[in-house]
């Protein structure tokens, strides 16, 4: 096989692109799973058991 084959054979079959691809898609999945988690800790519901957690452990019980 000459050089130029030997340089296209290579360029055709290496995937060395792959793993940036695969880290934006991990970056893109954590962004949205960071999103989808301040949404439920943003909610009243969360907020209100959270505030009452922190005020049970605030009190005085004299």
């Amino acid at each position: 096989m000459n050089p130029t084959h030997a340089r296209l054979n290579h360029l055709v079959t290496a995937d060395d692109g792959m793993s940036t691809v695969e880290y934006a898609v991990g970056t893109v999945a954590a962004a949205a799973f960071a999103l989808v988690l301040y949404h439920i800790v943003t909610g009243d519901d969360v907020l209100a058991a959270l505030t009452g957690i922190i005020s049970r452990a605030l009190a005085l019980n004299l």
